[in-house]
Order: structure tokens, then sequence, then C-alpha cells
């Protein structure tokens, strides 16, 4: 079995993330390496975000390491939240963030947003990207009381639920993080061997 450290201490991400690989990895916590303080992340994208946590599991631990930074982008909100969609209106208060965003959508037509996955797998040989997006239209209430983050106001394109509204397994087979992860297995499969 292959270990994977994924920093997050968040049960939710990490659950998710070992049902969309599988079984033949053992995926690992930041809790599970008792590893609790605060990464910064400051970087100005995505990419930079996702590689400043990869970067420190595996400063840290020596394991193969996977940051990931993920967003919701909207259209008519010239992109944002983006990547503050964590604290955009409190450090990972969604109740508060998707308020905001509710609000900002008000009265507003176009719907349309995205979800971005941002994972940057980092080993010896240095930092490798993977990205994935699911396209979708913002609801104008909260519907469904699974997910986590913004799931309860997004439904993907081609859905009438909303990523709330949907059980895990569902959910994992179109969201952004498999699409990323779907990259990932392609590049270990036919190049690189996780070890």
């Amino acid at each position: 079995m292959k270990t994977i450290l994924i920093a997050t201490h968040n049960l939710h991400k990490k659950e998710e993330i070992q049902q969309i690989l599988g079984t033949e990895y053992s995926i690992k916590s930041l809790s599970d390496f008792d590893l609790h303080e605060e990464i910064i992340e400051d970087g100005d994208s995505f990419h930079a975000n996702a590689q400043i946590k990869a970067q420190y599991c595996y400063e840290k631990t020596g394991l193969q390491s996977i940051g990931d930074d993920s967003g919701l982008v909207v259209e008519e909100l010239g992109g944002r939240p983006g990547i503050f969609s964590a604290r955009y209106a409190g450090n990972h208060d969604f109740e508060k963030n998707i308020a905001k965003v509710l609000e900002e959508m008000k009265g507003i037509e176009n719907r349309k947003a995205y979800f971005v996955t941002v994972l940057c797998l980092f080993d010896e040989t240095g930092p490798h990207f993977f990205e994935g997006k699911v396209h979708g239209n913002l609801l104008v209430e909260n519907k469904g009381q699974k997910g986590f983050g913004y799931d309860p106001i997004f439904v993907p394109e081609g859905y009438s639920n909303s990523f709330a509204e949907m059980l895990p397994e569902e959910k994992n087979k179109i969201s952004h993080r498999k699409k990323a992860f779907d990259q990932l297995m392609k590049k270990e499969n036919t190049e690189t061997n996780l070890s």
C-alpha cells in the first residue's frame, strides 16, 4: 500500500480523497503526524498555495505529499472568491462565506461559476501540478446537507441537484477534485511511480 500525506486537517477532505484514490493507497493527514503549526498560504494563485502546502509536508516528513488549493470562481464577481474561497467572509466559516456570495449575486441573472482544484504532488523530484474544474451555476439559496464548503449553492452542469444534495459517491465521480486526481493517476500510471 502506498502512503500519501495530504496537507489537511479536514477529515471530510481526507475521506473524499481516500474514496477517490481507492484502497491501494493509505491517505494520511497532518493530524496523523501531529503537525499542527499553521501553514501560511500567501501565494497569489491556486498553484502557489498548493505547492506551499505540499512542500511543507514533504520537508517535514520525507513522504510524498499532496497539497491542494481549491476554490469557487464566479464569472460575475470577476473570479472571486477564488483563492480566498475558504476565508471570503470568515476563516473557514462557510455559512458566512456562502451568505456573502449570495448577497453579492443578488439580482444577477448570470449564475455561471466553476469549482477548481489544483493539486501539487511534491517528492524528491520537486513539484508536479494537476488541475480539475467542474462548471455549473449558483443557486439563490442553500440546498442540501451533505458535502462542505460552497456545495449547498453549486449545481454542476447537466444536473439538477446541488453538490450538497448528492451522495458522496455521486459527487466524487464528477468533482473538480476527482478530475485533478484523475490527471495525477494518469501521470502515475504512465511515468511516475508513487511509492
